[in-house]
């Protein structure tokens, strides 16, 4: 059991070592081949290049970023909250971990204002959307984050509040002076700009575009709407419980909120948050797969079957004029998918 600089003892929480480890491994399982093949496909199959496509890549690419950290903290979790890893490592993990969470959610505001503007202002989007204008602001939104993760690191280890067990905390327990001088700056910046700002933007582009689409019928627009959904869902089960829990825990740790037993409700629910906002890596996915057609996995899927199928039941060599009208139809038939694929708009 720790003690804050209040004197307020924070309950261990027994219950902590057994759900980090089942959610961030659920994550890894789930949200690992899904972020990974996502950035696959929108990175190098999807033609031609979009704004959508280009920010599906980069909240895949941050998602994926989130999961590599995951590994540190199972064991981390695992061991009883006892880190083994160094200081160093313990800063680079912490850091990549909370900050490309925030980077995920910029990136889906990003998505957010690129449906929103496509259904909302046709026009606009028409003449402003461009690939070197997503390319851009996806390079200063790393670049930002990148400036902000070496600065932290290059800062110097993190000091922790001392356990009487004897365990090495990383990345949480920080001690008073590390608050003042280091973590307060970040936290109110990353609240502002990457919780309140962001989420805000989401709530607000929701009931405009939905209120737009329920005036207009296309398949564009219900597709625009439905990534609005799965954005909106999200946002509201993942990262705003996060983002309000975070806000209390700064007030708590700045002093501003002194009961004690407001402090272990607030360290409770920073703990079920944390595992939350995990889990947006598992739901993104579906940002990507279902909400586009690009992923018509049914119709390859039986495609890819047909094609299997027709090449074993092919008569042997004398028959090589039906066997190639069989390999042209097939491929004929991937063209198709393609065609449809690459017509349709991100």
């Amino acid at each position: 059991m720790n003690v804050t600089g209040n004197n307020c003892s924070i309950p261990s929480a027994e219950y902590q070592y057994y759900l980090f480890p089942a959610v961030y491994i659920l994550a890894l399982f789930v949200g690992l081949p899904g972020n990974l093949a996502a950035l696959f496909v929108f990175t190098f199959r999807v033609e031609p290049r979009t704004a959508f496509s280009v920010y599906i890549s980069n909240l895949a690419l941050s998602d994926i970023v989130i999961l590599c950290t995951l590994p540190f903290k199972i064991h981390y979790h695992l061991n009883r909250n006892n880190w083994v890893f160094g200081d160093f490592t313990c800063r680079t993990t912490g850091i990549l971990f909370y900050a490309n969470i925030y980077m995920s959610i910029c990136f889906m505001t990003c998505i957010c204002v690129d449906r929103y503007m496509a259904t909302v202002h046709p026009l606009i989007y028409l003449r402003m959307r461009s690939l070197w204008c997503s390319l851009v602001v996806s390079v200063m939104l790393w670049c930002v984050a990148g400036v902000a993760i070496l600065v932290f690191i290059l800062m110097g280890p993190l000091k922790t509040i001392a356990d009487t067990s004897g365990s090495l905390s990383c990345f949480e327990n920080f001690n008073k002076n590390e608050w003042e001088n280091r973590l307060v700056p970040y936290s109110v910046l990353s609240l502002i700009f990457c919780s309140l700002l962001p989420s805000l933007i989401i709530l607000a582009c929701y009931p405009l575009a939905a209120r737009r689409i329920s005036m207009i019928k296309t398949k564009t627009a219900h597709r625009a709407v439905r990534v609005i959904y799965v954005i909106l869902a999200i946002t509201v089960l993942c990262f705003l419980p996060n983002h309000v829990v975070y806000l209390l825990h700064l007030l708590r740790r700045i002093e501003i909120i002194k009961s004690c037993s407001s402090a272990n409700a607030i360290y409770d629910a920073r703990r079920v948050t944390m595992a939350l906002v995990t889990l947006n890596t598992c739901l993104d996915p579906v940002l990507y797969y279902i909400t586009t057609s690009h992923c018509k996995w049914k119709r390859i899927k039986m495609t890819w079957l047909c094609g299997r199928i027709r090449r074993r039941t092919e008569p042997e060599p004398e028959h090589n004029e039906k066997e190639v009208t069989g390999k042209q139809s097939s491929i004929f038939s991937l063209q198709h998918i393609n065609i449809n694929n690459a017509n349709s708009n991100l």
